[in-house]
């Protein structure tokens, strides 16, 4: 009777452990089945830094220091057609991307008085010079009444833009974008060695005078890297305000009797 009581005590405790998952009723030695074998270390990966909210910070292109590098490559450019060529390849600057063309310079660089215009809009955008449309018509009507003009003039002037390339919707260019292309257009000044700058329009003001207020500043002449400057009115601010031409006539006297002293 005890061996059959041991037979079903024994029978039922083996099927419980088979239930338990029990696959090997006995072994010379006991196995610790969650012992695995050595493998090989896999590398651990460094965990990505996280910013204080938990997110995975993103890799960060290094910053470039935009006006150094403007310094940089104005400073290497030893004329003004190297300096037009490291305008070109100058990548660092948004307006860039939107722009048609980019705006340099027209008319003789070895004239006396060097117009300093503010940035492109469409029709300069398209013919990729300084002034263009409207604007040239009038300005070259202007000039003429002093004996100057872009060509086949007593007197030939030469023109580049503030800003090389049109902003956006014709928008106001940003101190960013100023600080950034100022190098290149003092190494174009410097360049031309003109005797006389004329600043048309109050973006060329700002960026050449540190002022604003192209009504109050025009007529008045200043100093720009040791040469005189003249503000004017832009001929696309002539356009819109007519009565503006008689300042404008004043100003184009003024000019020429500087030339003529």
């Amino acid at each position: 009777m005890d061996s059959q009581q041991s037979y079903w005590t024994n029978r039922a405790l083996l099927e419980w452990q088979v239930e338990m998952g029990a696959t090997e009723a006995m072994l010379d030695a006991p196995v610790n089945r969650y012992d695995l074998p050595d493998q090989v270390a896999k590398p651990v990966a460094k965990p990505a830094e996280t910013s204080k909210s938990g997110v995975p910070d993103l890799p960060v292109a290094p910053k470039v220091d935009t006006v150094a590098e403007a310094l940089r490559v104005t400073h290497a450019a030893p004329d003004i057609p190297a300096l037009q060529a490291a305008l070109a390849a100058f990548d660092h600057c948004g307006l860039k991307k939107g722009a048609r063309n980019l705006v340099f310079a027209d008319g003789d660089p070895t004239a006396r008085v060097m117009i300093i215009t503010d940035p492109p809009e469409k029709d300069e955008d398209r013919a990729g010079l300084p002034f263009a449309g409207c604007n040239k018509a009038l300005l070259d009507k202007m000039l003429a009444a002093i004996d100057l003009g872009f060509a086949d003039a007593v007197t030939p002037v030469y023109a580049t833009s503030v800003i090389p390339w049109r902003p956006a919707q014709d928008r106001p260019p940003d101190d960013v974008d100023r600080e950034m292309l100022l190098p290149f257009l003092h190494r174009h000044i410097t360049l031309a060695d003109p005797d006389v700058l004329v600043l048309m329009g109050s973006v060329a003001c700002h960026a050449l005078l540190g002022e604003s207020g192209i009504t109050r500043l025009r007529g008045h002449w200043a100093e720009v890297l040791g040469r005189p400057a003249l503000p004017m009115f832009h001929p696309a601010h002539l356009l819109r305000t007519p009565a503006a031409k008689r300042e404008a006539w004043a100003d184009l006297l003024a000019l020429k009797a500087r030339l003529d002293g």
